[in-house]
């Protein structure tokens, strides 16, 4: 199970040896280009995506000989267990022996398999429908030609655990004695496909199955981007613009390359802004080794010219956010007469929420090998988007982008970051610089933080009113941000409806008056995706204002914001003002808040809410919808006489449809609460004259084990059936932890926090 490999185009169309089944072409693919009749039905989820959904078996599955079920995964792993849940399913549906299943990984190629983008905590998502057509579509075939070979009827034919049987005469073969002659049959139109029955699942829905990578991992023999070596390779380290926008003034080089092992610098140019993915520019010193790359980029001497964010200063900005957020905005939503019912109720609540910068921060930073051979280049590294990759390449390069070969790594962490190339874009510019030597480009932890693609800094105003039986009447939302938009696209100072559809327009409150605003924010630097991206500000500030306004109406927490939920019901997630919805289909994935009711009163529940705690602890609740799942979480923190703050216990509730592989669920879970206790406690990327604060992990904190939660209990609600819509699972743990930790917080204190990260401001 161990020896994840790439599986290059050509095994894909001729197979991994003699007598090997092969599936390729057929199910699934793509209609004609030509121009859409005007009511064509609206494409969602992974049909709506570049490239859409594959689930044609002869481009993912393959059976040699011997019997051996090779899986083809075109999707990154980065420690959300991709490779091993992907197989599970194709397998499920097979009914093939789990024993003799590998899987090998996708060249990136987005015209052949699909989208292969890992990110929007979708993979499984878009795909657990097409991977069981993939495994139903190679069981009947393999059923068709043992049936053939038997002479009898294909429905007196079964499939036992990676064997054919005939019942009637106890006949039985294997995959492999059938796999050549299943590879001449024609695939099942998708109609005729029979799928196995859920009851009987071997793999999917079970706990046990384990990663298909984890010894290679749990041994150092897994290769990660970081790891790549090839023939001849020469190693990178670039001098990069301290600020965003900023380019090359003078320098000198001679000292660098006096270093032992230093073999050139490379002047590297400066996109203009918008710049998108394209890299920073800069001095690249390229040596034998890494370490002899790294000595000569201390001895470069160069001046910066810092451009038009050189003056950029986080306590100064956070200022003008403040100031924007105390004013009207652009009105992205709006029900009823909001300034009316505040004037006249009976109280009148207001708060404001900050959260700063973030950064990625994954344990392998950026890295990446590639080679560039005429008009071609090979690519070797940790990337969560290889097509994004490809284009990227292919335009610093000026080739097309099919002769951009990407061959994809273990990803050493992503969370959003290694889904902007730049990086690989760096190491292919460096190769032809270095006539077609093989160039291994890496990030260390200092250029990870000064150079990446941060989270936004948000500023979060809200208002309630409540009447006098304590019942809301009146809620207003200013949130004020600026826009990932504004790293590709000039003069974007406004949220997008992508992220104001993460928790700021489509909060299904029962409230007769309701408006979300939307004021300017211009962007500073390059402003980037982030595990769960704009839920994280927004959660934080609506749930923390549930639990305000639940304490001014005299209310518990937990009622208050089911009272607010109010009954169980399918909305139209346009009817709130989103138009997005994670591109999914608003009727199979309306916004349910009988799903959100559930995860609240189940976290509650096991919780123990409501039962009495030790002086100095207290429980805080939020719930939030992100990436079409639910999840409540509930966390109970202690804060001494001191001020020092630990977490005993966090209980999260989570609905995500039907469980596919429950261990790789919780592990996600896990490590989402984990990193939502470590934003809201430590997490800050600040800037000073335009340039990042924070230079490692000494600086820029993470939680470690000291502080890490004592006791982390997931709660996976049960799913009604399989052929039910799949939500979301990498992401949408993290935005419910921020706010019910601040709101336990509170309990415990009575002190109200509202800027994070939290750092010393209980010992104030």
């Amino acid at each position: 199970m161990n020896g994840i490999t790439n599986l290059s185009r050509r095994a894909v169309l001729m197979g991994l040896g003699a007598g090997t089944f092969v599936l390729a072409g057929g199910l699934g693919l793509a209609a004609a280009p030509g121009a859409l009749a005007e009511d064509t039905p609206k494409k969602y989820g992974g049909d709506a995506m570049p490239g859409g959904v594959k689930d044609d078996p002869r481009l993912f599955v393959a059976v040699a000989a011997d019997g051996t079920l090779t899986i083809l995964c075109h999707r990154a792993e980065m420690g959300q267990g991709v490779r091993t849940s992907w197989a599970m399913v194709i397998a499920d549906e097979m009914d093939a022996d789990w024993a003799k299943v590998k899987v090998d990984q996708a060249l990136g190629d987005e015209a052949r398999y699909g989208n292969q983008n890992t990110d929007g905590s979708r993979s499984m998502r878009h795909h657990f429908q097409a991977l069981r057509r993939i495994g139903a579509a190679a069981r009947q075939m393999l059923a068709q030609a043992a049936a053939t070979q038997w002479g009898v009827p294909v429905a007196e034919v079964t499939v036992d655990h990676h064997s054919l049987v005939h019942v009637a005469s106890g006949r039985r073969l294997g995959f492999g004695e059938v796999a050549a002659a299943a590879a001449t049959l024609p695939v099942p139109a998708r109609e005729t496909l029979v799928f196995k029955d859920p009851a009987k699942f071997r793999y999917i829905g079970r706990g046990d199955v384990g990663l298909v990578d984890g010894f290679d991992i749990t041994t150092g023999r897994a290769t990660y981007g970081i790891d790549v070596r090839r023939d001849n390779m020469l190693y990178a380290v670039v001098a990069r613009p301290p600020v965003h926008g900023g380019k090359l003034g003078h320098y000198n080089v001679d000292e660098a390359l006096q270093v032992p092992g230093v073999l050139k610098v490379v002047v590297l140019n400066t996109a203009p802004l918008p710049s998108g993915f394209l890299p920073k520019g800069g001095l690249a010193v390229v040596a034998e080794n890494t370490w002899a790359a790294l000595k000569g980029r201390e001895k470069l001497k160069v001046t910066w010219e810092d451009g038009p964010n050189a003056s950029y200063d986080s306590a100064a900005y956070r200022a003008e956010l403040e100031a924007a957020a105390r004013a009207p905005g652009q009105v992205v939503r709006n029900v009823g007469d909001v300034d009316g019912a505040l004037k006249s109720a009976a109280k009148h609540v207001t708060a404001e929420y900050y959260i700063p910068h973030l950064a990625q921060a994954p344990m392998e930073p950026p890295a990446a090998a590639a080679q560039v051979t005429g008009d071609k280049c090979e690519i070797w590294g940790s990337t969560q988007a290889p097509q994004t990759t490809r284009e990227t390449v292919a335009k610093v390069l000026s080739i097309p982008p099919e002769n951009v070969t990407v061959h994809q790594t273990l990803v050493g962490g992503g969370f959003g970051r290694k889904s902007k190339p730049d990086y690989i874009a760096e190491a292919a510019l460096l190769s032809r610089a270095m006539d077609g030597r093989p160039v291994k480009l890496t990030f260390t932890r200092t250029d990870d933080l000064h150079h990446g693609f941060l989270h936004t800094v948000s500023v979060e105003r809200l208002e309630g009113g409540l009447d006098a039986k304590g019942k809301p009447v009146a809620w207003l939302h200013r949130t004020v941000a600026p826009s990932i938009g504004a790293t590709f696209t000039a003069g974007v100072k406004h949220e997008g409806a992508s992220e104001l559809g993460m928790g700021a327009v489509n909060t299904p409150w029962i409230v007769p008056n309701l408006r979300v605003e939307n004021p300017e924010a211009e962007s500073h630097t390059r402003i980037g995706w982030f595990r769960s991206v704009s839920n994280i500000p927004h959660a934080f500030a609506v749930q923390s204002f549930v639990a305000e306004l639940a304490e001014a109406a005299g209310r518990d927490p937990k009622d208050f914001l089911l009272d607010l939920i109010g009954p169980a019901r399918q909305i139209n997630p346009a009817d709130l003002s989103d138009s997005w919805n994670y591109n999914e289909d608003p009727v199979a994935y309306a916004y349910d808040t009988g799903r959100l009711r559930g995860v609240v009163e189940r976290a509650a529940r096991e919780a123990g809410w409501g039962k009495p705690l030790p002086k100095g602890q207290g429980r805080g609740i939020a719930a939030h919808r992100s990436f079409a799942s639910y999840a409540a979480a509930v966390v109970q923190v202690a804060v001494d006489a001191q001020g020092k703050l630990t977490i005993p216990r966090i209980d999260i509730a989570f609905d995500c449809g039907p469980v596919i592989n429950p261990d790789r669920v919780r592990a996600q879970l896990e490590g989402a609460v984990t990193q939502g206790v470590s934003l809201a406690t430590l997490g800050e990327i600040s800037f000073k004259a335009g340039q990042v604060q924070q230079d490692n992990f000494d600086t820029y904190q993470v939680t470690r084990i000291d502080t890490a939660p004592k006791d982390i209990r997931v709660h996976l609600m049960p799913a009604a059936k399989y052929d039910a819509p799949l939500g979301g699972v990498g992401e949408p743990g993290v935005p419910p932890i921020a706010p019910a930790l601040l709101n336990a917080i509170h309990a415990a204190t009575g002190k109200r926090i509202r800027s994070l990260p939290i750092r010393d401001q209980l010992r104030a």
